[in-house]
């Protein structure tokens, strides 16, 4: 596809914005990774979904795009106020593991998952103990700047300096005159000038295993400071798009706007993109609630509130159809009804090279290209442009039925359009629950209802009743026809 008019929703502005890259044809894509000290869960899906989605359509409407999303592996604290102990420090220590066993193990476990979501690899995936030196680098620049300052051995950010020349709040329409009368100081936080105060180093205490020496001291960088050196090191001082889910705009990526712009003097990000929250039975996904589930837990099925296993494609197409800054609620209706969906909308695809050829057409093949693009052009819309290959599912059915007609030409269009959107861009490859793909499962169906035909032609009609009855005890529906037969997933 050429180059085509796109507009996305800027958080920043908070309007929809015609997308127009600093570098022309090329595009640079920052999104923030898991901190991986536990399982991937539903949270980590929806954020991961959202932009490899967002990473296909821009390459395949002709951008290069350089797509970087991190790896969090050390100062993520348990909470955001820069206290409690490291994620990974903690999980190492119960598990009485090194903390970067706990790291690649359960980077694998994510990478795992997201292979079964069938999310692309980013082009760069970039671990934050990699990058201590450029994190150093970037704390000298905002302290030389005079945005910081340090205290027993400790550096942070200074929001009122900063907020003095810039605008702090400006992403998540916090106002600090607002934040400076309503944060009170908690204990533990005397070094800081200010509660709302951030950290850019941390000193380390003796038992904290992950440690490197600074000008400040043995210690730490802060969590938020990694995405701020990472993102600028592989794509420049200013980038096009930054995405995440939208419990990350405040505070991490208010922080990083304000890292960016106290250590280079301008912003680095054109673009913020922000996929919007996911609940469970209307409710927020929580340990504390019971409703916390892991990917694992939901392809197995193995989760209390779970009736039922659910594929991956299942879980795939289920967040596509809801658009990304819509909250998407999780239950088992809204699920099953998904996998429903989904297998009729394979099943249609599947049947397309099951259409005769006919003299003319009567259908416009090419308006199915052109309602998509357009769909997906304002503000990736992924539920319209479900929608409208579904319309088609209709028109497909007709063509098998003999009620509309196309030429040879527009079939193998049809076909290139569907593997355009169902599997390039929507990522919608053929699979069941069971992991087995449906071009398979098509294949030894068919071979044995071509059985049931030859035991109809010879008048075994014991055989060929046999063969419909124990195809219908595995689900599968056989539909009799004048020339020859249909079926269905029941």
């Amino acid at each position: 596809m050429e180059f085509t008019k796109f507009s996305i929703y800027n958080t920043l502005t908070r309007r929809k914005e015609e997308f127009k890259p600093i570098n022309p044809a090329h595009v640079g894509l920052y999104v923030c990774g898991p901190t991986v000290y536990g399982d991937p869960h539903l949270g980590h899906a929806r954020p991961a979904i959202t932009f490899d989605l967002l990473f296909r359509f821009l390459t395949e409407i002709g951008y290069k795009v350089r797509y970087v999303r991190n790896i969090t592996d050390v100062g993520h604290l348990e909470n955001d106020a820069d206290q409690g102990e490291d994620k990974i420090e903690k999980k190492a220590r119960l598990e009485q593991l090194e903390p970067m066993e706990v790291v690649q193990y359960y980077t694998n476990r994510y990478h795992q998952f997201m292979d079964e979501l069938n999310v692309l690899s980013p082009s760069i995936e970039p671990h934050a103990s990699g990058h201590i030196i450029e994190q150093i680098e970037m704390i000298k620049r905002i302290h030389d700047n005079g945005f910081a300052y340090t205290k027993n051995g400790s550096v942070y950010f200074d929001v009122e300096a900063y907020n003095a020349k810039y605008n702090y709040g400006k992403l998540s329409g916090r106002v600090l005159d607002d934040m400076m009368a309503n944060t009170r100081a908690l204990d533990g936080q005397t070094d800081k000038k200010n509660p709302f105060d951030f950290a850019l180093w941390k000193e380390a205490s003796p038992e904290h295993i992950m440690r490197w020496p600074s000008p400040w001291s043995v210690g730490f960088p802060g969590w938020h400071l990694e995405c701020s050196a990472m993102s600028t090191k592989y794509l420049g001082e200013t980038f096009d798009i930054h995405g995440g889910g939208m419990d990350l705009m405040f505070p991490h990526h208010e922080c990083e706007i304000a890292q960016s712009t106290a250590s280079q003097g301008k912003e680095a990000v054109h673009y913020w993109m922000h996929n919007n929250m996911l609940t469970i039975n209307g409710q927020k996904m929580g340990k504390s609630l019971g409703n916390f589930i892991t990917l694992e837990e939901l392809f197995l099925g193995s989760h209390p509130i779970l009736e039922k296993a659910y594929s991956p494609m299942t879980i795939r197409f289920f967040t596509l159809q809801a658009h990304y800054r819509s909250t998407l609620d999780f239950s088992n209706e809204a699920l099953q009804a998904a996998e429903k969906g989904l297998q009729r909308l394979q099943k249609a695809f599947d049947s397309i090279k099951k259409i005769k050829a006919s003299d003319q057409s009567t259908l416009i093949v090419e308006d199915l290209h052109a309602r998509c693009l357009e769909a997906m052009s304002d503000d990736l819309n992924s539920p319209i442009a479900i929608s409208i290959l579904f319309d088609w599912v209709r028109n497909i059915n007709n063509l098998l039925d003999g009620k509309e007609k196309l030429i040879a030409a527009d079939i193998i269009r049809l076909q290139s359009i569907f593997d355009l959107w169902m599997l390039k861009i929507l990522g919608l490859k053929g699979q069941l629950e069971d992991g087995a793909s449906t071009e398979r499962l098509s294949g030894l169906v068919e071979l044995l209802l071509n059985f049931r035909m030859d035991a109809k032609k010879n008048k075994d009609f014991a055989q060929s009743d046999k063969i419909r009855d124990e195809l219908l005890k595995l689900g599968i529906v056989v539909k009799d026809k004048k020339d020859g037969f249909d079926w269905e997933l029941e």
